[in-house]
């Protein structure tokens, strides 16, 4: 039987960043009252036979402060990105205007600024599971190293605590970035 892959605290450290940058994204499609390109990023066009991310069938531009514009490419497609957009639950209505849509953001409710700050902390759950899901994989890894005999358990321990370190730090930061997105909803 071959021996488990040495131990590279650094490829763990890599799946934890990818968490919080996976974080970092669903956080960019929070609406704050401001207009972002961002925005839309999760609404997905039932176009051409399968669903398809917004960006790949228009372009999206903030040409204001409370306005996003879609360019759409395809005339054909322009009544699915309309539909895919008001049904995005995002609060969006579009105005179609031939093949571009403009869309008002409008100003958050108090009641739609505590549910959004609510899916906010959904987010950061989430990503807060994926770090710890990549700590069960590397203490998996370094209990199965020991067991083979290819570290010591001093070893172990060390590797152990150096992963708990990187746990905590990242769970830190998807702390710190709730925080900061929570602020960001509820300013007025």
């Amino acid at each position: 039987m071959a021996a488990p892959p040495p131990f590279k605290l650094d490829d763990y450290n890599k799946r934890m960043d990818g968490a919080l940058n996976a974080l970092t994204h669903e956080f960019g499609g929070l609406r704050t009252g401001r207009a972002s390109s961002t925005l839309l990023d999760p609404v997905m066009v039932d176009a051409y036979g399968a669903s398809t991310p917004l960006n790949q069938v228009g372009s999206v531009t903030v040409p204001e402060a409370r306005m996003i514009s879609v360019q759409v490419w395809d005339k054909a497609v322009v009544s699915a990105v309309d539909k895919a957009i008001r049904s995005s639950n995002l609060g969006l209505n579009p105005i179609v205007d031939g093949q571009t849509l403009r869309i008002p953001i409008p100003p958050l409710t108090g009641e739609r600024r505590a549910e959004l700050a609510k899916v906010a902390g959904k987010y950061a759950e989430q990503g807060r599971i994926a770090v710890r899901n990549v700590r069960r994989d590397a203490m998996e890894h370094l209990k199965k190293l020991e067991k083979e005999h290819v570290i010591s358990e001093d070893e172990h321990k060390k590797h152990g605590a150096e992963v708990q370190k990187a746990t905590d730090e990242h769970i830190k930061k998807i702390d710190e970035a709730l925080k900061h997105k929570e602020e960001e909803i509820t300013q007025v």
